[in-house]
């Protein structure tokens, strides 16, 4: 039996967190002197507080800690408390992945914002348009492929194909968080009937829209917005309408789109 300090100095752990792991009950010492209260360690519960420390490392709880060092345990119960945590991990790392990739793109529009250049605005006449299409609110702008499914099977079933790039109409004033009002739209010729949720429509046609072609993925797209705006303010324009994103590739994985 060694005592706690020289336990502490092997273990690289402090006497302070051995004391409260010994409160806790999560590594009780093998022996604690009655008249002294000195608390003596073995060197067998190293192996004990080796796996404490590794699985606080992974972000367990103590008091899950506690659980899985159950004896009692059963291994399945063990397995499921992991791939919890894996799949804690996964989101969390996720999550932050896409805050790196606003930070980045808040960062290029930083840098960019006394330097852009407005040569790539134009102002177009835009004709009426037929499409089928669907409107709905999703949770977020990232949520549109439920409605770009649902569209593309309802278009493969009767056999048509789109004439032009798809495209997306925003309806909402103001950006929004959660719950996006959006409508899908596919441009066909022909007779089609609308059922269900997919209407056939006729976009209205616009006498001048300002239009910026977007290159890159949609992480970034804040940064053409952001400069279209600037141009239609400076330029003494108004926006009187909700605006379009025309995927000028695959909507699968749109890397060039014009915005509206």
């Amino acid at each position: 039996m060694i005592k706690i300090g020289d336990f502490s100095r092997i273990s690289r752990v402090p006497v302070k967190t051995l004391r409260y792991y010994d409160e806790v009950g999560l590594l009780k010492p093998v022996e604690v002197d009655r008249f002294t209260g000195y608390r003596y360690y073995s060197l067998d519960q190293l192996s004990r507080l080796n796996r404490i420390l590794a699985l606080k490392d992974l972000g367990f709880s103590l008091e899950q800690i506690a659980q899985l060092l159950d004896e009692n345990l059963p291994a399945a119960q063990i397995r499921g408390m992991l791939r919890l945590k894996q799949a804690e991990i996964q989101n969390r790392v996720q999550e932050e992945q896409e805050r790196l990739a606003r930070v980045e793109a808040r960062l290029r529009q930083i840098e960019q914002e006394d330097a852009m250049s407005t040569n790539e605005i134009v102002i177009k006449k835009i004709a009426p348009q037929k499409v089928a299409a669907i409107r709905g609110v999703i949770p977020t702008y990232a949520d549109q492929g439920r409605l770009w499914n649902e569209l593309d099977a309802y278009l493969a079933r009767r056999k048509v194909n789109p004439i032009g790039p798809c495209l997306t109409v925003y309806y909402d004033t103001e950006f929004k968080e959660r719950d996006v009002d959006v409508q899908v739209c596919e441009p066909i010729g022909g007779s089609l009937t609308g059922e269900g949720p997919v209407a056939i429509a006729e976009l209205p046609g616009v006498e001048m829209m300002a239009c910026a072609l977007h290159r890159g993925d949609f992480h970034n797209i804040g940064e053409t917005y952001d400069r279209l705006i600037r141009w239609i303010e400076a330029n003494g324009y108004r926006i009187a309408g909700p605006n379009r994103e025309v995927y000028l590739r695959a909507i699968a994985s749109p890397d060039t789109s014009v915005v509206y």
